[in-house]
């Protein structure tokens, strides 16, 4: 008897919003009251297994729809998959997404569209660590090396980065992998906070999370800059007064600054002894980061999280405009296409310190950046995965920090299934929590 062919039968949608603009949790210069929402996607299967798979994008409230109907807009391409192949080689769905040339039209490889298409590349990817019993970021570090690099797509790469370079270095990667696996599981990954730097917060809330991050066991710590230049010089000596001088401080800008503006407003903090500046400009000015980065050394420079695909990092890369590397799980193409900024920044030796926060970046990026110690970069030197401590009660396998330190997960899959009662109250407009609030006064939702 042949085998019985299991398929994807569902690909269903949920606008899920977060009222976090009334405490100001995530504000910074340039987006001063966002709700931190999730285009949310789950990917529902046939099989005996019940297996479903998980994915989002990021986003900040207005817009979420939009967000989610471009995600609906790519159920033809997933309903009626062989579940077995789509497991087997997600980077064929990975490719039929970015390769389908009518909505390719809308970025190219950018924008909503794009995020899109990672948030249902990684609810497969969620899916298939699912089957195959393993938390993603092992699944990954487990991979046949080239298996690996073929779920990269190289187009457009080949002047920095081959298929045969990538193999190589997966396959060194792979010495000592064991060894540092025992590690991750025993003494997780270097995180840092941005919990204590929202712009809106004030220096007594500053100062108090500030020293309670130390106390936690966290190394560094980041603040939000640029709306006000005596307020950053101000908050910045507040930060460094409450953690000392051995704890680490980056500061975000967060696109704000001109390339002029952003070099002389770096300097002018530069005596409390910023670790990185973060966003300093537009994340697509490759140019104007290379002139900031000359500028303001030993400030580092970091960028990443709205760079909107692999291309764009591998002119960073090339252009030597960054110090610090910071994917973002759900901005670009998802797993495969972070697989191929991972590598770009493995060749080039520029550490990787990802972007998280918002809702469940966390969740998801951690598997990123434990498969890239544990298999590629061997090493978590100068790398540290950024968290803040919001919205992870309504994830069913929520990111553990123990000690300044990422729990490795251990549960199938890649961390992104949310509550269901979550999903329920907290789905716009119609949700419990949307409901009621309609029925508010402004005075009172506040």
């Amino acid at each position: 008897m042949s085998a019985i062919r299991t398929r994807v039968t569902a690909l269903d949608t949920h606008d899920i919003r977060f009222p976090t603009s009334r405490e100001l949790d995530g504000s910074d210069a340039m987006n001063p009251d966002p709700d931190y929402s999730a285009a949310y996607v789950v990917l529902r299967t046939d099989a005996a297994d019940g297996h479903e798979g998980h994915g989002f994008t990021f986003t900040i409230g207005r817009g979420n729809d939009v967000q989610v109907a471009a995600i609906e807009a790519l159920r033809g391409h997933v309903v009626g998959r062989s579940v077995e192949e789509l497991c087997a080689d997600p980077g064929t769905l990975y490719r039929d997404l970015t390769g389908d040339s009518q909505l390719r039209w809308l970025g190219p490889e950018k924008g909503v569209m794009h995020m899109a298409v990672g948030a249902v590349v990684n609810a497969a990817w969620d899916l298939a660590a699912k089957r195959a019993g393993k938390p993603l970021w092992r699944l990954l570090a487990d991979a046949d090396p080239a298996w690996l690099a073929g779920q990269v797509d190289f187009r457009h790469l080949t002047d920095a980065l081959t298929p045969g370079e990538a193999v190589d270095l997966l396959r060194r990667g792979k010495e000592g992998a064991a060894e540092r696996t025992a590690r991750l599981l025993e003494r997780g990954y270097p995180a840092y906070t941005t919990s204590p730097g929202w712009l809106g917060y004030d220096d007594d809330k500053l100062s108090r999370l500030a020293a309670r991050a130390v106390a936690d066991g966290f190394t560094q710590i980041k603040l939000k800059v640029g709306a006000d230049r005596e307020d950053d010089l101000r908050r910045c000596r507040v930060a460094r007064a409450a953690v000392g001088p051995g704890v680490r401080i980056a500061v975000d800008a967060n696109q704000r600054w001109d390339v002029t503006e952003a070099i002389e407003w770096t300097r002018a903090l530069a005596g409390s002894d910023p670790y990185w500046i973060e966003e300093p400009t537009s994340p697509d000015d490759v140019l104007g980061h290379a002139a900031i980065r000359r500028a303001v050394a030993p400030v580092k420079v970091a960028t990443g999280e709205h760079v909107p695909n692999r291309i764009v990092f591998k002119q960073l890369l090339q252009a030597g405009a960054v110090d610090i590397v910071q994917i973002d799980a759900a901005r670009v193409g998802g797993v495969n296409e972070n697989l191929a900024i991972l590598l770009l920044a493995a060749k080039a030796g520029v550490p990787v310190c990802p972007h998280a926060g918002g809702v469940g970046l966390c969740e998801l990026v951690q598997h990123l950046a434990m498969f890239d110690y544990v298999a590629l970069s061997g090493t978590t030197e100068d790398r540290v995965i950024e968290y803040v401590d919001h919205l992870h009660d309504h994830f069913l396998d929520p990111v553990v920090i123990r000690e300044g330190h990422y729990t490795a997960p251990t549960a199938p899959g890649f961390s992104a299934a949310m509550r269901p009662e979550s999903i329920a109250r907290y789905t716009y407009p119609h949700g419990t929590f949307w409901a009621a609030d309609a029925g508010r006064t402004p005075k009172e939702a506040a």
